[in-house]
């Protein structure tokens, strides 16, 4: 096909952004500039005539346009990841790790840039979205280390025969991600796909781009090669292309449980590895022996962190016993937290992504109210003096809550926090295990007994003990349960089960006897004495 050729031939453009000129505050831009894709490591404009628009949460003041990529720009990303393939899957393992110790450092002197473009576009606070940026960084770091995970085995298996195994890539790879961790999410998939010489097509999502594109350049300039990873834009179509084209082998997505059941469902159904991390109701259950002020400082930051926008935001508590009478006292705590602008010095939470979050989170708290819940602290109708027109919610406490409620069955994804109540910790364990998801749960406990139950209880994926963000370092892999993942949880992010997913398997069954030629053909079955 000509137009990809013509694609990859594109003038390089440049981003509106550098190590040393970002953002630094929810001003209205002077001059809005579309955003680029990245084909063959060149930065190019899109050719399409739909685009998306970007707006600052904290305003609603445009931000960016952002392409759907065209049908010939999706073929082209293919066919410029293909055309890299062999060359980088011959590459040497040191050599690829070399590249990767560039980009780790790039990564770290471009922190302050990524958290800039992260808060205009998601709304994050800077803090917060530094701490985006250094998660993703850790599993870029621990890339790093991927020749020890690399390492096949050999066994003699008989007089002059031995069996080996290698790990091999698996060709062109894809990854669909989310807006919550516009940095992490990207670094959990590019460091392991492309360290297992696999090259790689990323599409962001379309309501926060800059971050991807920022380690598109750093990719670049780390000495990734022409191809080996591709950046495409757009909604569904762009889903859809990536599920259904042959020459992509394995897909990674974060998001929602409808989009990313379909992704599971499609992706597999076209012979394709598909790892996926889906929707959560993350709990939190409290014993009144806990240290009540360490319990406290935990569930605020873990609810209402990020505005309730992750996928292991703490978003149920249990109070067991008298832990009840703790109660008041973490509401008027909450009342504390300072909602504002991203950019703004002291700000806890800034807004959530969209009028359509604001709204819908709006509509789970009223449910609460309608169907009998008493709500304690109401975020509604909040807005800072300086940017009326964000998409705010303020922290929202709802005591008086029953796992037949809607604001209890159905994932908020924002900053609210649901209050059940139970008599002892085998009850609030039965309440967590009857609910459908499964990504993380937290007890807060000085009881090594009543840890070490509901340990052996819980139906988490990933447990936290008086640990309110029990997210494993990449040295691990993360290891969500249930309906918050797809497949039963046989493919995992990062750690060795990354590395594994990233690869396939080949084993080599090899004789090498000088002396014991055999003087006739074989035609039964071999068999080992």
């Amino acid at each position: 096909m000509s137009t990809p050729a013509i694609r990859t031939q594109a003038t390089d453009k440049q981003l509106p952004t550098t190590t040393d000129s970002f953002p630094t505050s929810h001003e209205k831009l002077a001059n809005v500039t579309d955003t680029l894709q990245f084909l063959d490591n060149k930065f190019v404009a899109s050719e399409t005539t739909e685009f998306i628009e970007l707006h600052d949460p904290a305003t609603n003041n445009l931000v960016t346009r952002v392409p759907c990529s065209t049908d010939a720009e999706l073929q082209a990303s293919v066919q410029s990841a293909q055309r890299a393939f062999p060359k980088w899957r011959a590459t040497s393992i040191m050599a690829k790790q070399q590249i990767m110790f560039r980009f780790v450092a790039l990564i770290r002197q471009n922190m302050d840039r990524l958290a800039a473009v992260i808060t205009q576009e998601g709304g994050k606070t800077l803090a917060d979205a530094k701490g985006d940026v250094l998660r993703g960084l850790q599993v870029a770091e621990a890339a790093c280390a991927a020749p020890e995970l690399l390492k096949g085995e050999v066994l003699e298996v008989a007089k002059d025969m031995e069996t080996r195994t290698y790990r091999e890539p698996l060709g062109v790879v894809a990854a669909i991600c989310p807006f919550n961790f516009p940095s992490m999410i990207p670094l959990w998939t590019l460091p392991v796909a492309t360290i297992t010489g696999n090259t790689l097509i990323i599409k962001p999502s379309e309501r926060v781009p800059g971050a991807a594109m920022i380690l598109a350049e750093l990719s670049r300039a780390a000495g990734f090669p022409d191809g080996v990873i591709n950046i495409i834009h757009g909604s569904k179509r762009a889903v859809n292309f990536i599920l259904h084209e042959p020459a992509i082998k394995a897909i990674s997505f974060v998001g929602s449980n409808q989009a990313g059941e379909y992704v599971y469902t499609t992706g597999s159904a076209n012979g394709k590895r598909v790892m996926a991390n889906l929707g959560a109701k993350n709990h939190a259950i409290v014993l009144p022996d806990s240290g009540k002020d360490h319990f406290i400082k935990s569930v605020i930051g873990a609810a209402f962190g990020a505005s309730g926008q992750r996928c292991m935001a703490l978003s149920a508590l249990i109070l067991v016993g008298k832990a009840k009478e703790w109660l008041p006292e973490l509401v008027e705590r909450s009342k504390a937290v300072r909602t504002d602008g991203g950019f703004e010095p002291g700000a806890d939470l800034g807004p959530v992504i969209s009028p359509q979050s604001k709204e819908r989170i709006e509509s789970l708290i009223e449910s609460a109210k309608q169907e009998g819940a008493n709500i304690l602290l109401d975020g509604r109708g909040y807005a800072p003096d300086k940017y009326p027109n964000g998409n705010w919610v303020a922290p929202t406490i709802i005591d008086k809550v029953t796992p037949s409620m809607r604001c209890y069955r159905e994932e908020i994804f924002g900053p609210v926090l649901v209050c059940l109540s139970a008599e002892t910790l085998d009850e609030a364990i039965d309440i967590i295990n009857n609910n459908e998801y499964g990504n993380g749960a937290v007890i807060f406990t000085q009881s090594g007994s009543a840890a070490e139950s509901f340990r052996r209880r819980i139906e988490a994926g990933q447990v936290g003990i008086n640990v309110p963000l029990p997210v494993p370092l990449p040295m691990f892999s993360f290891t969500g349960n249930k309906k918050s993942i797809a497949g039963g949880g046989a493919n995992t992010f990062y750690g060795r089960p990354g590395i594994n997913f990233f690869s396939q398997l080949q084993t080599v069954t090899a004789r090498w006897s000088r002396d014991d030629v055999p003087t006739q053909q074989e035609m039964a079955m071999p068999t080992i004495n």
